[in-house]
């Protein structure tokens, strides 16, 4: 299973997102400080939640980052996080 595979299953399973798009964005990291030659190093995450409902922009992306916590011990690098519930 790719690591993008594993982000959209562990996001999804972790909280139920209404939207979820997860974007391979290591090619345009190449050469970069944490970029492998193979790539899924650097990846974009968009997620809207009931789950973040109320929490603050932090809070949001803690809660991703946490959730990945796996994945960055296994190779992730980088990853930007635009998470939102639904009334945002």
């Amino acid at each position: 299973m790719t690591r993008e595979l594993r982000i959209r299953d562990i996001l999804t399973r972790t909280f139920t997102p209404q939207m979820l798009e997860v974007t391979d964005d290591s090619a345009r990291h190449a050469g970069h400080a944490g970029a492998a030659p193979e790539g899924e190093t650097h990846f974009n995450v968009r997620i809207i939640a009931e789950h973040f409902s109320g929490m603050s922009r932090l809070a949001r992306q803690r809660a991703v980052n946490t959730a990945l916590a796996e994945e960055f011990d296994t190779g992730l690098h980088a990853l930007s996080i635009k998470a939102d519930a639904p009334e945002s």
